[in-house]
């Protein structure tokens, strides 16, 4: 856990693919934003009691089932809304088809509640959502400019990058959004990615060997 000025952040794995959920709470306010719930609700929910946080928004890099598998739960137990760009809703209404491929038990999900745009500030009002397409059409990072904390998603990994060739996927806008979008971010930014450890900006753009400054 991690706590600079008012914003509280925790990140952990859920779910079958043990994708990074992160929670983002305002310890003024005590509301929160969580970010890909990929399972494990009763998890995510116990560390939001634990940390005495509200959550009134449920927000999604992409969707790719790992991503929000739990997101109907959480909606059924907190009352969040639930947000995702438009682009990727094609992915998000065929949940069921995504578990049948990957084998996965298939927890129904409602329609997201509201579509996500670029640039367009976050419920917590510390952070603003960049539309970063390429792992999928709709793929979203979260950027908390006070903070220095960039949340990507399968966009950018640890020397890494996220894989295009599923629904949708496309090299070439990938490779724009991390060098236009990304690397054009604070280069001390502690970088949340969507699966495996942090990283930090700077060191992406200097080493990363599929995408460099």
């Amino acid at each position: 856990m991690a706590i600079s000025s008012t914003l509280i952040r925790e990140t952990f794995p859920v779910g079958p693919l043990q994708c990074n959920c992160t929670i983002i709470g305002d310890s003024l306010t005590g509301n929160a934003i969580v970010v890909d719930p990929g399972g494990n609700p009763e998890l995510i929910l116990a560390r939001l009691e634990a940390l005495g946080l509200k959550v009134i928004s449920i927000i999604h890099t992409h969707a790719h089932l790992d991503h929000f598998l739990a997101s109907g739960q959480m909606k059924e137990k907190t009352g969040a809304t639930l947000h995702l760009h438009k682009d990727d809703q094609f992915l998000w209404d065929n949940l069921e088809l995504q578990c049948q491929m990957f084998g996965v038990p298939y927890v129904p999900v409602p329609a997201p509640d509201h579509w996500l745009a670029d640039d367009e500030a976050l419920a917590c009002g510390c952070g603003v959502a960049l539309h970063t397409p390429g792992h999928t059409p709709g793929s979203m990072s979260f950027w908390f400019p006070q903070d220095k904390l960039l949340i990507a998603g399968d966009t950018l990994f640890r020397r890494g990058i996220g894989r295009t060739d599923l629904w949708g996927g496309d090299y070439a806008s990938i490779e724009r959004s991390i060098r236009e979008r990304l690397y054009t971010l604070d280069e001390d930014a502690v970088v949340v990615t969507g699966h495996g450890p942090d990283t930090r900006l700077g060191d992406e753009m200097r080493e990363n060997p599929f995408v460099k400054a």
